[in-house]
């Protein structure tokens, strides 16, 4: 049975909206909803409000977009919430420790990998991009470490050989929502007590950027086909033909070898350091994504081209 919370809720993107919902449809009260204030995007520039902000709306719940949480009159409107707990999820901003004391609870933290593999921004693409088999979520009571707090539960998850980042991020996605309401009545009820987390296998997941998604010829193919999976939808994997952009959008690490970069036949098999990765999926900038025989109809790239 669940224990009704005064709750607030941290977060911004779409992976955080379903523990958002949950929490609501468990019973528990979202006072107030903290995200990231409303950014420009589209080829219109129009200022949009995050996913977590627009669900807020809909459910009628307040919301608050500070710049920073450093500000003394933010601390202080925050404390006056007088919460049970705040559910933090994917938000954007490090919460100082004024923030983390004020609830009766702390600060709860949905986490997309197996502490303390994978502390930090993008553990879900690292998980993949590295070859991990499994990864999972952590619920964490949170300190002021880059996600050092103890653990209050975990599930884990395995990662199949085709798992792209964006399907992953829906499985945990889900299963973060799931878990965050069952780790706030196992504290209510006395059920859960905080573990410290193990020092041992401490690994960081830096921040996406744009160049990444570059795919280097001279790495072996198996890496770059978990390269293309582990950054779909963003940044994506690319490459270079004839001075164009094009994005690799699924792909298969197969036998082969040349050059590094050279088209090895005429169903689009491009020669790695190890291997050779096989494109079978493409992308033009503009375009629609298509199967490898449909762009080379209409977009010949020779056996023997080489790919920058």
């Amino acid at each position: 049975m669940t224990l009704p919370m005064r709750l607030a809720f941290f977060g911004t993107p779409n992976f955080a909206v379903p523990a958002q919902q949950a929490l609501v449809e468990a019973g528990h009260e979202i006072v107030c909803v903290y995200t990231q204030p409303p950014r420009a995007a589209g080829r219109g520039e129009k200022k949009r409000r995050s996913p977590v902000h627009q669900t807020a709306e809909k459910l009628d719940i307040a919301v608050r977009t500070p710049q920073t949480l450093k500000d003394g009159d933010v601390q202080a409107d925050f404390a006056a919430l007088e919460l049970d707990a705040a559910v933090v999820v994917a938000y954007g901003l490090i919460l100082p420790k004024p923030i983390l004391d004020a609830p009766r609870w702390g600060c709860i933290n949905i986490h997309a990998s197996l502490l303390p593999r994978w502390r930090g921004a993008a553990p879900i693409q690292r998980a993949i991009l590295a070859g991990d088999r499994e990864t999972g979520v952590t619920i964490m009571a949170m300190d002021e470490g880059l996600d050092t707090g103890p653990e209050l539960l975990r599930q884990t998850v395995s990662i199949a050989a085709s798992t792209t980042a964006e399907a992953l991020q829906d499985q945990l996605s889900a299963l973060g929502a799931r878990l965050i309401v069952e780790a706030l009545d196992g504290l209510a009820a006395g059920r859960i007590t905080p573990i410290p987390q193990s020092e041992e296998g401490v690994t960081y997941a830096a921040k996406l950027t744009r160049d990444e998604g570059r795919l280097d010829w001279r790495r072996p193919a198996t890496q770059l086909e978990r390269q293309v999976r582990a950054f779909s939808p963003w940044p994506g994997a690319w490459f270079e033909c004839n001075g164009d952009r094009l994005k690799a959008i699924s792909t298969e690490a197969v036998a082969g070898s040349g050059e590094p970069g050279t088209v090895l036949d005429d169903q689009l098999t491009v020669a790695c350091g190890e291997g050779a990765l096989r494109l079978a999926v493409v992308q033009r900038e503009g375009r629609a994504p298509v199967a490898a025989a449909d762009l080379l109809r209409g977009y010949p790239i020779a056996v023997g081209s080489v790919l920058a």
